[in-house]
């Protein structure tokens, strides 16, 4: 078992991006690479809702992880994550494909139903039935990957072997997460996912839905979770709580990631929409005292473990 920090910058989700910004998000993600964080996620909120509270980000999730990509060259880049309810499942499963040739195999594809009510009612899709797209989804982009002219029948595909989807993944497969409950039971969670992507919880609920989970298979496969933090100047300040995470110092910052080490909690998505202090003084800190901690497992190209 392993632990890897991970972080999400996420401050295009917050304000209207401008080309200027942008370069400081390219720049950010540069920092992050050298830093040695292990990956960096983008989200996928098609609509910005004015009444939710959470603008997403603005721009298409896979023109924006494809600039990165190409101003990066080793992190990994994921989506936290992909919706399966508002998009075809073989355009989604190509434009994975897609990105994972282009940046090299650096993909982690996590895969959500959404969760906002008006974009349900903008594309015209029952939201009751989100939990049986997402599993159509996910089923027909393995099925696409790994299959040269595959037979897939479901409710939105037709394919009889008479077509094929191109590009493969160089390995035939993408690693693909499950986010949240996505509306499945924590048996096929297990089953399917190759990992689970979840929520944070008090130490002690999610050390009981990690076991829970685990005890389904006996594959080893990660268990990420996100965590909302403010860095404060004062490395032994206390925390206080924020929305999902908390600020505080980064000996306490610390302590908690090993806490959940310690309850089977193997990534850490790092949130830093509420950060008080300019992005790159937060990442240097994280970089200098707390990545050390928690190494990131180094990963060969095809993705066994060194």
């Amino acid at each position: 078992m392993y632990f890897t920090t991970f972080t999400f910058i996420a401050i295009n989700s917050i304000v209207w991006v401008t080309g200027t910004l942008l370069d400081e998000q390219i720049r950010l993600a540069k920092l992050a690479e050298k830093q040695q964080f292990a990956s960096l996620f983008v989200r996928d909120v098609p609509l910005n809702d004015p009444t939710f509270g959470d603008a997403g980000q603005m721009y298409d999730p896979w023109v924006y992880l494809s600039h990165i990509a190409a101003h990066t060259s080793d992190i990994a880049l994921g989506t936290a994550s992909a919706i399966t309810s508002f998009q075809h499942p073989l355009n989604l499963a190509k434009s994975a494909a897609s990105f994972d040739r282009i940046s090299g195999e650096r993909l982690l594809l996590g895969l959500a139903t959404g969760d906002r009510p008006i974009e349900f009612n903008v594309f015209g899709v029952d939201r009751e039935n989100r939990a049986e797209l997402f599993q159509e989804t996910f089923y027909a982009a393995k099925k696409a990957w790994s299959t040269s002219y595959p037979t897939i029948n479901t409710e939105r595909v037709s394919l009889n072997g008479e077509a094929d989807i191109l590009p493969k993944p160089t390995l035939k497969d993408i690693p693909t997460f499950v986010t949240g409950r996505s509306g499945q039971s924590l048996e096929w969670i297990a089953k399917n996912g190759d990992g689970w992507i979840g929520y944070p919880r008090g130490i002690h609920e999610q050390a009981k839905i990690i076991r829970d989970w685990r005890a389904f298979t006996d594959e080893f496969k990660p268990f990420t979770q996100s965590l909302y933090i403010d860095l404060l100047e004062d490395p032994d300040a206390d925390p206080t709580p924020i929305h999902l995470g908390f600020r505080s110092g980064h000996r306490f910052l610390i302590e908690f990631l090993k806490g959940l080490e310690a309850v089977g909690v193997n990534h850490v998505i790092i949130a830093l929409k509420f950060a008080t202090r300019p992005m790159e003084d937060v990442l240097q800190e994280l970089g200098e005292y707390v990545l050390p901690h928690f190494p990131a497992l180094q990963i060969q190209s095809n993705h066994t473990q060194q």
